[in-house]
């Protein structure tokens, strides 16, 4: 399926150690309100958002873009954020449907992924939408994890820009999927 070269790149094994850091994440937030846990967790967070910038960069910089990358790297990003959410979600840090939009947002990217790549044959790429909106999403699970009050405008100004974002992103990678569609189906005919 997928050759040693492409699977061992050095953007790849970034993207599966952020994969993997969806479990200390779980573990360490069930126990968020202990004291120095939020500035553990927020450290791990920002590493997990190096990693992210990272692997790209890696990536375009010496040629190591592959179809494995473009599944394990969104991949990852849903993985953590979905692990942060649900969990923020189970000790009541987030409300329900904020909780809601995420996660049936990557959800339904997920699944029109899969649909997309069955009918074109190759993965969609990331898009620099998607990014933003993982990355405003990141900021406000980080101003959570520093405990920053929800009545701030940055608190404020981050949350409402990501429910935007979620909407936003969601329709743009529906869109942008239609069209990929429909260019092939047009090329083979």
């Amino acid at each position: 399926m997928y050759s040693k070269k492409e699977i061992y790149t050095s953007s790849n094994l970034l993207s599966f150690l952020r994969l993997l850091m969806a479990i200390p994440f779980w573990i360490l937030l069930g126990s968020l309100n202990e004291p120095g846990i939020r500035y553990i967790v927020a450290a791990l967070a920002i590493i997990a958002a190096v990693t992210d910038l990272l692997d790209g960069y890696l990536a375009r910089k010496y040629n190591q873009v592959t179809e494995l990358g473009k599944i394990i790297d969104p991949l990852a990003d849903k993985v953590v954020i979905g692990a942060i959410v649900i969990r923020l979600f189970l000790i009541g840090e987030i409300s329900d449907y904020y909780f809601y939009m995420i996660i049936v947002r990557d959800i339904l990217i997920f699944l029109g992924g899969i649909y997309v790549t069955k009918k074109i044959g190759r993965v969609l790429p990331s898009n620099m939408l998607g990014k933003i909106s993982v990355a405003v999403i990141s900021i406000v699970v980080l101003l959570i994890f520093f405990d920053v009050s929800r009545h701030t405008f940055l608190f404020e100004a981050f949350y409402y820009g990501s429910i935007v974002l979620i909407f936003v992103s969601l329709f743009a990678y529906i869109y942008r999927a239609l069209e990929y569609i429909k260019k092939e189906s047009n090329e083979t005919v």
